[in-house]
């Protein structure tokens, strides 16, 4: 299960307390203090699955890309759809049975299900039912799997500890997927979809065996037990009344409506265009991956800009850059390039950007606050995923990769010249 809303895991994620001084410097001890075992444990299932994941993706996206773009956008939008619609009930549910519970189900489910999948591709191949079906199911079990996996930092390390957890998870994230990109490609290569979804099956059995020695912390009651539907809604009333985490969660779905398609849809359309094979499209990807991991690792280290509003802003710019030379790629080391600039601009977007969304969450909404997060940016898809890749049937891969790029640069620029980001 994918701890981001799509396989490049563009997420933000990392939290620091929202009434904190932007000029401030974090303290040394806290940048000094090991994070806790319990949370190493945990990352380390996470990122086996994340491996397994980005190969699955990886797979999915090549085999729909097949019966072309229009094909590729409906698959994906499979993914979101349900996603969409299901996620704020996920919260809500993780926050009351509790993060780890829902987790150990959400993983059994697709234990099980990558295996079916292994089975049916094998025997009848990868007719455009089989993608929009098992789209469907990841989808629907994302739903309540990413926020209660996107609240476990917040249950497992301390406050003081969390910027530089969430930064590491972050560069773990873009580690999996730097290796699960090729590594897609190569099963692919040698397995079809069947020898993919086998690895994806794997990584489920190493998260749940993880899973199962973890013990986090109790969660915080959730408000009187009034209907997980109305414990979601509580979750959207908190996001609309802190003016700060509306702009901050605007931004997001602006950043996911225009980045993330450009790595899962439009990148292999362009490898198509081009002639080239399915090693060199996850190489592509890949140089995405690395951009993201090494930004993700110097901010884990040292720690992110003073202002993450604006080191939010200034990744978006950058990745506006990256996905217009990757539009305009002549061969594979010029896409590489440009995938890897846009990585960098996105690991400043999402590692500045998560704290502002996640400084608002009471103990109480963890889970909720992280299904709003996952309901942005999955709307945001839905629209942009089937749009992109009808006009990418009528006008090539490169004219909406180029509107992606305009898109990126312009809400990059709107949230610098508003002050509510600017300042914060």
């Amino acid at each position: 299960m994918t701890d981001a809303a799509v396989p490049t895991a563009a997420v933000p994620t990392a939290a620091v307390p929202e009434a904190a001084d932007p000029d401030a410097a974090v303290p040394r001890a806290a940048v000094r203090s090991p994070l806790p075992r319990p949370y190493l444990l945990w990352l380390a299932g996470t990122q086996a699955g994340l491996l397994g994941d980005a190969a699955l993706y990886f797979a999915l996206g090549w085999a729909a890309s097949a019966h072309g773009g229009g094909a590729t956008g409906l698959v994906l939008t499979a993914i979101t759809v349900p996603r969409t619609a299901l996620v704020l009930l996920g919260g809500a549910v993780a926050d009351r049975v509790g993060a780890r519970r829902v987790m150990l189900a959400a993983d059994t489910v697709m234990l099980v299900a990558t295996v079916a999948l292994a089975l049916v591709a094998g025997s009848r191949g990868t007719p455009l039912w089989l993608l929009v079906a098992a789209a469907a199911v990841i989808g629907t079990v994302d739903a309540f799997h990413l926020p209660a996996s996107g609240s476990m930092p917040n249950r497992l390390v301390p406050a003081d500890r969390l910027p530089r957890a969430l930064a590491l998870r972050q560069a773990g994230g873009q580690g999996a997927a730097l290796l699960g990109a090729p590594l897609g490609g190569l099963l692919v290569a040698v397995g079809g979809l069947p020898g993919a979804a086998v690895a994806d099956a794997a990584s489920f059995g190493v998260v749940l065996l993880v899973l199962l020695r973890l013990r986090p912390g109790a969660a915080a009651p959730v408000d009187a037990p009034a209907g997980l539907l109305r414990e979601a809604a509580s979750g959207v009333r908190l996001a609309l009344r802190d003016p700060l985490l509306r702009a901050a969660l605007l931004l997001t779905g602006a950043a996911a409506g225009a980045l993330l398609p450009v790595m899962s849809l439009l990148a292999p359309l362009l490898a198509r265009a081009h002639g080239w094979t399915a090693g060199t499209a996850g190489l592509v990807t890949g140089g995405q991956a690395a951009g993201v991991l090494a930004v993700a690792g110097l901010i884990a280290w040292r720690g992110g800009l003073p202002r993450a509003g604006v080191g939010a802003a200034a990744g978006l710019c950058t990745a506006s850059v990256g996905v217009t030379l990757l539009a305009l790629a002549a061969g594979p080391a010029a896409a590489v390039t440009g995938s890897a600039v846009t990585g960098v601009g996105s690991g400043l977007f999402a590692c500045h950007l998560g704290p502002l969304v996640a400084a608002g969450a009471p103990d109480s909404h963890l889970s909720r606050v992280q299904a709003l997060l996952t309901l942005v940016q999955s709307a945001a898809l839905v629209l942009a995923n089937a749009l992109l890749g009808v006009l990418a049937d009528t006008a090539g891969a490169t004219l909406p990769t180029l509107l992606c790029a305009l898109a990126a640069g312009t809400a990059g620029l709107t949230a610098l010249a508003g002050p509510t980001l600017r300042r914060a």
